[in-house]
């Protein structure tokens, strides 16, 4: 799969370094020389050019490229990148990086984000998650929020628990996922059985996330 990342910082190599890292074609987009040398990321191509640039972004080859990330540090750059790469090379997937979350928002279809990545809202979804028990916690949002992955931790008094997966009614457009059970990671299947503390996550619709919650810690 071939990769177009735009923005050549911290975020930026680190990504380029995990997909290359995966069998992936990575080329590193960044307008600043310092950050646009040939081995900023060893096996990574490099171009030094504005992103935000038609004739950039013809050189990069973007109509050739399955994934665009938008990496960089300025979201106003970030959502012209994405347009231009939607809407102008039709590139199948576009992710973007948001910076401030008071922005995100704006990082939705009509600016040609199939995903946005806001860390400070993964932050503290996760800190959520490492403490709150019987507590539904939206982890991660797909599609710009058809579906969410959301954990919850099974309380003491949950009536689900004792259960066999197969038997409990879950809601509609809900799925899970996996069970998460002191140190071990376990695909559900219906014959498992739900104990106190599993750490179920689910991919799920937002509108059944009230009926979800209200089935598993009411």
């Amino acid at each position: 799969m071939k990769v177009v990342i735009a923005g050549a910082g911290k975020v930026g190599r680190s990504i380029a370094q995990e997909l290359l890292s995966n069998g992936h074609e990575v080329l590193l987009m960044d307008k600043d020389p310092a950050l646009s040398q040939p081995d900023v990321v060893p096996g990574a191509a490099v171009l030094l050019a504005d992103a935000c640039e038609i004739s950039a972004l013809d050189e990069a080859d973007l109509t050739s490229c399955q994934v665009v990330v938008a990496a960089t540090g300025d979201d106003k750059v970030n959502l012209v990148i994405s347009l231009l790469a939607k809407t102008e090379y039709g590139v199948p997937r576009v992710v973007a990086r948001v910076n401030h979350p008071k922005n995100e928002w704006m990082f939705d279809e009509s600016w040609g984000v199939d995903v946005a990545v806001s860390t400070p809202r993964i932050i503290s979804a996760l800190v959520e998650e490492a403490v709150a028990v019987g507590d539904l916690v939206r982890l991660f949002s797909f599609r710009q929020g058809e579906a969410n992955l959301v954990e919850l931790t099974l309380p003491p008094d949950s009536e689900v628990v004792g259960r066999r997966v197969g038997d409990v009614p879950f809601p509609v457009d809900t799925a899970l996922v996996a069970i998460l059970r002191h140190t071990h990671v376990i695909t559900p299947t219906a014959d498992d059985t739900l104990e106190v503390g599993d750490e179920l996550l689910f991919v799920a619709a937002p509108d059944q996330e009230g009926a979800l919650q209200e089935l598993l810690a009411p």
